[in-house]
């Protein structure tokens, strides 16, 4: 890999070596012109995104170097004049659309040039400057407009519409937080195809709140100076190779991508054992979020974003900086999607990679012989970081020396705000400064985990711990034992997280043995994490039925991708894992997908203001008897003249 200055290098988009390397630009290019071509698409017509339509299983899993590789694309195209939502696969290799849909009664994603549309639109209507007026308000520069996907709550012949619905802030002057200053009371429904306002309601004005939430160095005034630099450096280059989107760290080696509505996606995840590569993941991905308000009030109750399937976590992915979002020898990708007119854009550095020194990885002083072994740790770090208006969320894979993957999200950014009389405190939020406040909601992140343990073959257990009870076994009341129960149908699979039952799920693979005689497995350990509150006939909980379990197992279908739907954007509800769950399907000694809740319960406070320090969530996938012992063994001992480390030193014992 050639060095670039600054220790940051990019990935290359040359010719294509691999069945899973991301379409490069001018195949971008060239699929956009075969579907506009052969289905004579008119002007009105919008590319909602264009994504490498992921080849079969078996045809991944049985490439070689040198093989024919075809290439297809995934469409999702909306015509706004027609009112009408297609997709399409492209065949890139023959030059031609192998399959075309019409989108009956879906509504695709939003594109980003549409949420920027809706300021405009809604700035030049004569009701809501008439709106603004009574509040005061007359310059309408100052005014700032968030969109937010409407859910499904307008009557049937509204809800056919494409419909976004918009909020006002207001900025002191240009440079201003507008989150700390909501124009309360005004909430605006737009027809995106139409390009009309439905309506304005006017629910009535309460005062601005007053005090600034600015938060620049300027803003802040005296900043600390007593931080002393902490340097980074790795004058040997990482540990770390990369091909293409190919990566090899270690033991680890795998692919990424990154589409519109994912983001990062990591790939054929394998680790090196006695010289063999052993596969523990196929496919893994952020398969959907949702941010679920708990406020009632007219501003607040339908603010329920399904930030993947309604926006595309991808499309709104941070450049990164170095020095800022990632420290260290860095690696970054870039990724390529096209704008609504399907023009190609690259968003530059959205993943970044890097390693992190991380503590101890294992330690022993043997006070006989006063000799100590200590061996330091180390991951790899995948991550991307996007905003989605108010928030800013970051997502990050780890892998560890010892062979275990974690996933854990980063939430940071501003919180969504609502003004209130002076002397009120909020029931259903916090104030957050005089007259503001935020209002209490969750996060919750669905993992879609494709798992491959061993081979394709694979079962999953619940496990928890029990204490046994008194008697001839357990004379002296200390006994406790770990309970396995296989997870044998869909319906079973459906589990929620027990902590003071120490509750995790094990893959199995029911095939293949360690040295001991047991099935080889990977562990899913919970993190932190609760269950939503919004009731099961509520019309979120309608829609996001996936989250009133936090793990849910299926067997492999190559249609099911997306916990709430292909669609979820106004969709009614009880679609993706309620719906295809319902067939009760055996999820035994098969190819499985794992599907895992984490949700980040939010009650806010005065210190998540202006901007909230990072909250964080994860889960980890550890090997449990999938090795024979230890993978971590052979990491060599740190030199001291690099860390000064206590390797092999000898200590008076006392």
């Amino acid at each position: 890999m050639t060095e670039i200055p600054h220790a940051i290098a990019h990935s290359s988009t040359a010719t294509v070596q691999h069945p899973l390397e991301p379409l490069t630009a001018d195949e971008i290019r060239s699929a956009v012109q075969i579907v506009r071509a052969e289905k004579k698409l008119p002007e009105s017509t919008r590319f909602v995104s264009v994504n490498l339509q992921e080849p079969a299983k078996d045809v991944v899993l049985t490439f070689t170097s040198g093989d024919a590789v075809v290439r297809e694309a995934f469409i999702v195209l909306l015509d706004y004049l027609a009112e009408q939502a297609y997709e399409a696969v492209v065949s890139i290799t023959d030059q031609r659309v192998v399959s075309w849909r019409e989108l009956d009664g879906a509504q695709p994603s939003i594109i980003p040039d549409e949420l920027a549309d809706t300021e405009t639109l809604l700035k030049a209507h004569p009701a809501f400057q008439e709106a603004l007026r009574k509040r005061g308000i007359t310059d309408l520069d100052l005014v700032m407009v968030d969109s937010w996907s409407v859910g499904y709550y307008e009557t049937e012949d509204v809800q056919r519409r494409r419909l976004l619905r918009s909020l006002p802030y207001m900025r002191k002057n240009p440079g201003d937080n507008a989150y700390a200053h909501p124009i309360e009371g005004i909430v605006a429904l737009i027809d995106l195809n139409r390009g009309e306002v439905v309506r304005i309601d006017d629910y009535g004005a309460l005062p601005i709140p007053p005090e600034s939430g600015n938060y620049t160095p300027e803003a802040v005034g005296q900043l600390r100076t007593d931080l002393k630099p902490i340097e980074i450096t790795q004058p040997e280059g990482p540990s770390f190779s990369v091909n293409g989107h190919e990566i090899s760290w270690q033991k680890w080696r795998f692919r990424i991508s990154f589409n519109t509505r994912e983001g990062l996606v990591l790939h054929t995840l394998t680790y090196e054992d006695k010289g063999r590569e052993r596969p523990i993941l196929y496919r893994a991905s952020l398969a959907e979020m949702v941010v679920p308000y708990g406020d009632p009030g007219v501003s607040h109750y339908r603010k329920n974003a399904f930030d993947a399937g309604e926006y595309g976590l991808g499309t709104l992915a941070n450049a990164l900086q170095l020095g800022c979002d990632c420290l260290g020898h860095i690696h970054y990708f870039d990724a390529l999607m096209t704008d609504g007119r399907g023009e190609v854009i690259t968003l530059p550095n959205v993943v970044c990679m890097h390693e992190e020194d991380y503590g101890i990885l294992w330690k022993h002083y043997d006070w006989r012989t006063n000799n100590t072994e200590v061996r330091r740790s180390r991951r790899l770090v995948i991550s991307f970081i996007c905003t989605i208006d108010n928030y800013e969320y970051g997502f990050f894979w780890y892998l560890y020396l010892d062979g275990t993957i974690e996933f854990e999200s980063k939430l940071t950014g501003i919180m969504s705000t609502g003004a209130v009389a002076p002397g009120v405190k909020p029931k259903y939020g916090a104030l957050v400064a005089p007259q503001l406040m935020a209002p209490n909601h969750q996060h919750i992140f669905n993992v879609r985990l494709d798992m491959m343990v061993d081979g394709l073959q694979n079962s999953v257990y619940e496990v928890h711990t029990e204490a046994e009870q008194p008697g001839p076994e357990n004379p002296h009341g200390n006994a406790f034992f770990a309970k396995a129960t296989l997870l044998a149908t869909e319906s079973e699979a459906q589990q929620v997280v027990d902590p003071l039952r120490s509750r995790y799920w094990k893959i199995v693979n029911p095939t293949s043995f360690n040295a001991l005689g047991d099935p080889v497995a990977y562990k899913l350990m919970p993190g932190g994490n609760t269950l939503p509150f919004a009731h099961a006939e509520s019309s979120i909980m309608q829609r996001a039925g996936f989250t009133q379990k936090s793990l849910w197992v299926t067997p492999y279908h190559p249609d099911e991708k997306y916990p709430a739907g292909d669609y979820p954007n106004q969709h009614r509800g009880g679609d993706g894992l309620p719906r295809w769950t319902q067939a009760n399907r055996s999820i035994e000694n098969t190819d499985v997908v794992v599907w895992y809740n984490m949700t980040a319960h939010h009650i806010p406070c005065p210190e998540d203001w202006p901007v909230m320090p990072v909250h964080y969530l994860n889960f980890m996938l550890k090997p449990t008897g999938f090795f024979d012992r230890s993978p971590a063994l052979d990491v060599p001992p740190s030199t001291p003249q690099q860390d000064h480390c206590c390797d092999h030193e000898h200590h008076e014992h006392h």
